[in-house]
């Protein structure tokens, strides 16, 4: 017996989004599946090949991978933003030539990255001067703290982990990544703490955060999913994610 059946618009009847994430990253998609779990949105992931050891060199052939990466989301729908998460990636990159070697594939799709999305937010919530804690070497942090300035934000304090290993960085305990954030805070004053890399587990700390220092904080894979909802025209406002999941774009 052949069934009768209807069709509708599918899963993405609000946005259909994916991300691609590092192959050593263990914490963006549990972090994502929080975040995107809105009705009528859809969210696909792909991998994309990363070795452990977070340098400028590795971070860069990563553009020449991209593509690939892209090529693996599924071909039915059609996309609305595509992330790419990797902070210290897009970066060394940058955030138009991430977009542009995804949109080989993806030509209609808009596509951000965690700098882009950082900068967004910073935007959003009218900060002006940031403590940025990352847990990079210091020649990555530094070509980040330079995006951030010539973007227009100050930094009002600084500190960094100083580990390569992206392994070890996915363990760093939400106590220290929160002690952290208070000890940058308190070396200047701030509008906002950034607290930079997909794979450092923020998300469930982020309200003790803002709460303990006075300000809203910007992680890296909540900036990401707030731009990419943001970008899709899904403005639900989520406060159990910080401040900033309470805004729209800026205009």
């Amino acid at each position: 017996m052949k069934l009768p059946y209807d069709t509708d618009a599918g899963i993405g009847s609000r946005a259909t989004l994916g991300v691609i994430v590092l192959e050593t990253d263990e914490t963006l998609e549990p972090e994502f599946s929080r975040m995107m779990a809105q009705p009528g949105v859809a969210l696909y992931h792909s991998r994309i090949p990363m070795v452990p050891e977070v340098r400028p060199e590795t971070l860069v052939q990563m553009q020449a991978d991209l593509p690939a990466s892209a090529r693996l989301f599924p071909s039915t729908p059609d996309f609305d933003v595509i992330g790419y998460g990797c902070t210290s990636a897009s970066t060394v990159i940058g955030s138009a030539k991430v977009a542009e070697a995804v949109q080989t594939v993806l030509p209609n799709a808009k596509v951000t990255d965690p700098l882009a999305a950082i900068i967004a937010a910073g935007k959003a919530l009218g900060a002006a001067r940031f403590g940025f804690v990352t847990p990079y070497l210091p020649e990555v942090s530094a070509q980040m703290r330079a995006k951030l300035e010539a973007a227009g934000f100050d930094i009002a304090g600084f500190g960094s982990f100083e580990q390569m290993d992206d392994r070890v960085v996915a363990r760093i305990t939400e106590s220290a990544i929160a002690e952290a954030a208070r000890q940058v805070a308190s070396q200047g004053d701030c509008d906002a703490i950034v607290i930079s890399c997909t794979n450092l587990r923020c998300l469930r700390i982020i309200p003790e955060i803002e709460t303990q220092t006075g300000v809203p904080v910007i992680s890296s894979n909540q900036a990401l999913a707030w731009h990419m909802l943001r970008l899709a025209g899904v403005t639900d406002p989520q406060a159990q994610f910080g401040k900033l999941f309470t805004l729209p774009l800026a205009g």
